[in-house]
């Protein structure tokens, strides 16, 4: 596992590495592992970083991608690529956040469980926050799933890199509370991550349904935003997300609407890449079918 954070993540210097019961799991309660008393996390964001933190009976604060105009906190979430949106955080970015933590002595907890999917080989490409950092890891978490990279979501098989202190600290406390990864997932893991091939056939899958989905819905009169990596499309037609919804599954398409993650998303809506290619296929046939029935 430390070889493929370092040949894979980039992480350099001093760092640990363990292996968690799913992301989602460590992601709802590493603000009470960490006694966070203020947890800041994306405005359009996966809901379980605002659970975490009412779990936690911490401040819970949605803030937008600009750190210097944070609040000051004990744990920042951020999130690259986006669940939802599949936005990739540039470079600047994420040493921004880096310095924001520094200077308060946050911690940087960075969410990169669809880092292994970019929408295309010429877009904007993710990066962990362990490879900005470039070897200097203190205060900083990378959290990554295996759920979506090797498609074992059943195993509940996740890892979190980088600051040892930290994670030497989340290792005791979870000691005692029995949250251990059995050995056999354990070797799951292992056998997985030293396999990049399936990881290239996965994210080339997800791509090519997107080349598939992606133009139905344009045809269609939906305007697709930031989605440059991830499982998902990130679309607005202007309308609340809710006419929206209503309007795909007229067509048998079902999609999530947008304010489940956040207020700022109430006029978009994720769909998701997840089906077969045969389903995506069908999807995109009944959408530029409705498109040519509008006139659009």
């Amino acid at each position: 596992m430390r070889s493929w954070a370092s040949n894979v993540l980039g992480a350099s210097g001093d760092f640990d590495v363990l292996p968690t019961i799913g992301s989602k799991e460590l992601i709802a309660f590493l603000p009470g592992f960490l006694e966070a008393k203020s947890v800041l996390y994306p405005e359009i964001a996966y809901p379980t970083y605002l659970v975490g933190a009412l779990l936690a009976h911490a401040e819970p604060t949605a803030v937008g991608f600009d750190p210097t105009q944070w609040p000051k906190a004990d744990l920042v979430w951020v999130n690259s690529p986006s669940n939802p949106t599949g936005r990739v955080a540039p470079a600047s970015e994420l040493q921004a956040a880096i310095d924001y933590g520094r200077m308060h002595g946050a911690v940087i907890a960075s969410d990169e469980c669809y880092f292994n999917f970019p929408a295309e080989k010429t877009g904007p490409q993710p990066q962990s926050i362990l490879s900005i950092a470039a070897g200097n890891n203190k205060g900083l978490l990378a959290i990554h799933s295996l759920s979506k990279r090797s498609n074992m979501a059943g195993y509940r098989a996740g890892l979190i890199v980088g600051d040892p202190e930290l994670i030497n600290r989340i290792r005791e406390i979870r000691k005692h509370a029995g949250a251990l990864l059995p050995a056999p997932i354990q070797a799951a893991m292992a056998a997985a991550l030293g396999d990049e091939g399936h990881v290239h056939e996965q994210s080339e899958r997800y791509a090519n349904r997107r080349r598939t989905l992606a133009p139905a819905l344009v045809a269609l009169g939906f305007r697709i935003e930031e989605t440059h990596a991830g499982l998902y499309l990130w679309c607005t037609r202007a309308e609340s997300d809710m006419d929206s919804v209503r309007a795909l599954a007229q067509l048998g398409i079902l999609a999530t609407p947008g304010h489940f993650y956040g207020e700022a998303g109430a006029r978009h809506i994720r769909v998701a890449l997840t089906a077969s290619d045969d389903e995506i296929a069908r999807a995109a046939t009944r959408l530029h079918e409705a498109a040519a029935n509008a006139g659009r």
